[in-house]
């Protein structure tokens, strides 16, 4: 293709002085990256998030990448891709992708995206409005007594009043990184979901919450779709690993206040389920007592510990530490003194007389259902 000289460097002056003036009329951003690369010809061009998300498209990318296609294209350096400036984070970052790089001159597509940066720089001053609606609907759920008034006016500066029903999100990252890093995480999973009314905002200890306004009739499913998403996001911050809780969906704003504890709860449940990787839990995932207990505060917990096994500890540490595992062992092998031998290697008299001295110090019979539940409990607590 036949290259004007004048563009090898830079857009002409003319193409210049019109998308300035596109940019002050509030042109969208999909608008000045098809007028910024028409002197080209228009070449395919996408601007995406580092998820992978398309936010705008020349004419001629005919059709919008897949998100996990996006994501791969601008982790293995195809194409050339360019960034955007602008006061984001590493999640809600833009970037310039072209599969085809030679037809763009160099100087033309830096100035491409820095137009598209002044253009994401305004967009970051409305969004950081929008960041303060927020963040008072956050502490309005979070408030100790539910205030109706309060709640409705803060739904309705977030453009979420009078929703059929809402759904609350807890997100955190590990580890936690910078401020509001945990929210930008969210609101970028968020901006992924169709038709998916959202407020973010960031809380104390890293944690992000989100109020998702939905339509319980649509079968739409915050915790399934939210699912999909995440796995992308590591992607944004190598190394970061982030975890979300899904509420069930409520149907007043009165309620908002127990869709955000289950939504922690799930949260915690979600953090703890394993070996570290990106995970969104919901209700339907705390499945197990290690799942339930894992939503208890961590002070709470410990009580609970000490207060069932404590006896066991107070016979010294290695005496203790050996009935623990036995313990243990007995319990994940169903009360089987064969098998619970086999994997101590010790004999089964053995066996008896250590679960004899767990029964005696912990005053738990083992025999019984309700007492061996809280053992494993305590021992799960640890």
């Amino acid at each position: 293709m036949h290259v004007d000289p004048l563009l090898r460097d830079a857009l002409p002056a003319r193409v210049r002085v019109e998308l300035d003036r596109a940019l002050d009329a509030g042109a969208p951003v999909a608008e000045l990256l098809d007028r910024a690369l028409a002197p080209l010809g228009t070449p395919a061009c996408h601007l995406l998030t580092a998820s992978g998300r398309t936010l705008a498209r020349t004419a001629t990318a005919r059709a919008e990448l897949p998100a996990p296609r996006a994501a791969e294209l601008l982790r293995a350096g195809l194409g050339a891709t360019v960034r955007v400036d602008g006061d984001g984070t590493v999640f809600d970052a833009w970037h310039l992708h072209l599969p085809e790089p030679e037809r763009v001159p160099p100087g033309a597509l830096r100035e491409t995206a820095e137009l598209l940066g002044r253009h994401r720089r305004l967009d970051d001053r409305r969004r950081a409005a929008r960041a303060d609606a927020a963040g008072e609907l956050a502490a309005a759920v979070d408030a100790p007594v539910a205030d109706a008034a309060r709640l409705r006016t803060a739904l309705a500066a977030c453009g979420l009043a009078e929703a059929p029903a809402y759904t609350v999100v807890a997100a955190a990252l590990a580890p936690s990184g910078g401020p509001g890093e945990a929210a930008a995480a969210l609101a970028e999973a968020l901006a992924h979901l169709p038709s998916a009314a959202h407020a973010v905002a960031g809380g104390s200890g890293g944690e992000a919450t989100a109020v998702v306004a939905r339509d319980p009739d649509a079968g739409y499913d915050v915790r399934a779709l939210l699912g999909e998403v995440w796995p992308l996001l590591p992607a944004c911050r190598p190394g970061a690993v982030p975890y979300a809780g899904v509420s069930g969906p409520v149907d007043a704003p009165e309620r908002l206040a127990a869709a955000l504890a289950q939504a922690r709860h799930a949260l915690a449940a979600a953090r703890a389920a394993g070996p570290a990787a990106p995970r969104v839990a919901g209700l339907g995932d705390l499945d197990g007592l290690g799942a339930l207990l894992a939503g208890v505060p961590a002070e709470v917990r410990e009580v609970y510990r000490v207060t069932v096994l404590g006896p066991l500890l107070g016979t010294g540490r290695g005496a203790g530490v050996m009935l623990l595992d036995t313990l243990e062992a007995f319990l994940a092998h169903d009360c089987s003194w064969a098998r619970t031998a086999g994997a101590l290697g010790v004999h089964v008299n053995t066996v008896h007389y250590r679960v004899g001295r767990i029964e005696a110090l912990t005053g738990r019979d083992l025999s019984r259902l309700d007492h061996r539940a809280d053992l494993r409990a305590a021992l799960l607590c640890r």
